[in-house]
């Protein structure tokens, strides 16, 4: 074998993979409340990375249907991940019951959920924004831990970038397995926190934009125009989850409302209708602030609805198949450290 596989296969088989069971250390981002659905999940697991399910909003029969679609898709590992700003024990007893292998948490307070995980043979992933909160999810036995930097698209618990936030949680908790989300879009990115000391990489809108994503197709084409400083950290979309800050396309309805963003804390049940969609089964009403993404299956006005997307959305431009987004990640990584890295060092 070339030394070129030989040291790329090094750089890219973390311990975290060797753990988990995967080939690469890629992970698609939860996208709610449905985006990531069991065909994108499959796709990225397929394809040796780990994919997340998000389908919170589901009743129970139909979340647990959602798990097993992914099994009929994939017999390899997966996620499933829950937001805890609201009640989620019926849906972590059925994760538990089925054994998924990776559990996946963000906006609370995991440690009531880790004991029974580990119990059912599942591994724990708690997401933070700061050190504390990751001092704090190790100290809760969690398995690993997810830095999200300020440049992440969807709901962003902190205000540090990827940069200065993944080394600091790394330090932090080690030998604790650390992956890194925020800003990652190609190979380029996955190199770069893999050298921050993260052991996996977090995609979310470099996945949005894909094939099997369940984003709305002019959502998507909004992904491919915008670049990086079309996004903007705002707590505008609160209709239903107020005083929670998240990242989301600069259209035209979001600036004529930064600055009063106060108005979207108000969950008025009279709110102006913008749209409908259908989430697990359900067709509903999008009113005015609801921070419901697009979905394939939503209509109205689109641009009045919350296009959530990351600072690495420039990157971003073209669809593409999700196993085939994967395979450019890791092609793209391969290439930088055994060409233009190994350069440095062979002096």
């Amino acid at each position: 074998m070339s030394n070129r596989f030989d040291i790329a296969d090094l750089a890219m088989q973390t311990g975290l993979c060797r753990q988990l069971g995967i080939a690469y250390p890629i992970i698609s981002a939860p996208m709610g409340p449905d985006i990531t659905g069991p065909d994108l999940v499959a796709a990225v697991s397929n394809a040796g990375g780990l994919g997340m399910l998000q389908a919170q909003l589901c009743t129970p029969p139909q979340f647990r249907e959602q798990i097993r679609r992914v099994r009929e898709l994939t017999d390899r590992p997966f996620g499933v991940n829950l937001l805890l700003h609201v009640p989620v024990h019926d849906l972590i007893a059925i994760c538990l019951e089925e054994h998924i292998p990776v559990l996946s948490l963000f906006w609370g307070d995991p440690s009531p959920y880790v004991e029974p995980a580990h119990a059912a043979g599942t591994k724990v992933f708690c997401q933070v924004g700061s050190v504390e909160d990751a001092r704090r999810a190790a100290a809760a036995d969690v398995d690993v831990i997810i830095a999200q930097g300020v440049e992440a698209g969807g709901h962003v618990a902190g205000q540090v970038s990827t940069m200065v936030l993944v080394p600091a949680v790394v330090d932090a908790v080690a030998p604790r397995p650390v992956a890194a989300a925020g800003g990652i879009a190609d190979g380029r990115g996955l190199v770069a926190v893999l050298a921050l000391g993260a052991q996996a990489a977090v995609l979310g809108t470099r996945f949005l934009a894909s094939s099997e994503s369940r984003a709305h197709p002019h959502y998507k084409s909004r992904l491919l125009e915008a670049t990086e400083g079309d996004t903007v950290r705002t707590t505008l979309f609160g209709h239903g989850w107020p005083h929670a800050p998240h990242r989301t396309l600069r259209t035209p309805f979001v600036q004529r409302w930064l600055g009063n963003e106060a108005r979207g804390q108000e969950s008025r049940p009279d709110e102006p209708q913008v749209g409908t969609t259908v989430i697990g089964g359900v067709t509903m009403p999008v009113l005015r602030f609801m921070g419901f993404p697009p979905n394939r299956d939503a209509s109205g006005d689109l641009d009045a609805m919350d296009l959530l997307a990351g600072q690495g959305v420039g990157l971003v431009r073209e669809i593409k198949g999700a196993g085939d987004i994967v395979r450019d990640l890791v092609q793209q990584a391969t290439e930088i450290i055994d060409n233009r890295l190994r350069t440095y060092t062979s002096a």
